[in-house]
């Protein structure tokens, strides 16, 4: 049941695999929680410096592939990098495309797997901590149980002295 369990965001308490997450001081949670897979600032930049000539995107519906700048978006609903055909969501696919590109420098390109590795081991650790503290928590309340269960056994202590 443990491994079904997946982490929540703390601004919005919805479930936030494969979500783009912030490591704050008080925890994790979305970037967006509107828009809870939308690309991180960096992950915009490295698209902007150095994939803005070739096709990013790729829809599987129309089979296009898609350059940054083809890209549609939409305001009203908060999705972004739709298909210009189909208005499919296409996120994951230039996030794909990013962690993959020969474009970019082996460099960033390592330390990009390097911080998405950081933020799986992160989440990993979130889970297990809050598991640990769920079984406390549970102990605890046995515990306690426990006590009040024996006092009211208990004959109250007449003060004999």
């Amino acid at each position: 049941m443990a491994d079904q369990q997946q982490v929540t965001c703390l601004k919005c308490s919805r479930m936030m695999p494969g979500d783009s997450i912030l490591f704050g001081p008080a925890g994790l949670s979305h970037i967006d929680c509107r828009r809870p897979r939308v690309l991180s600032a960096e992950e915009r930049a490295l698209l902007l410096t150095y994939c803005l000539g070739h096709p990013v995107g790729k829809c599987v519906a129309c089979a296009g592939d898609f350059k940054l700048s083809e890209l549609a978006s939409d305001a009203l609903g908060g999705r972004t990098l739709l298909c210009p055909r189909c208005r499919r969501e296409l996120t994951e696919s230039v996030r794909a495309h990013l962690h993959s590109c020969a474009m970019l420098p082996e460099e960033i390109r390592r330390r990009a797997q390097a911080v998405r590795e950081a933020a799986q081991y992160l989440t990993k650790e979130s889970r297990e901590l809050r598991d640990t503290s769920d079984v406390l928590i549970r102990e605890a309340e046995a515990a306690l149980h426990a006590l009040r269960e024996a006092m009211r056994r208990s004959p109250p202590n007449q003060g004999n002295a």
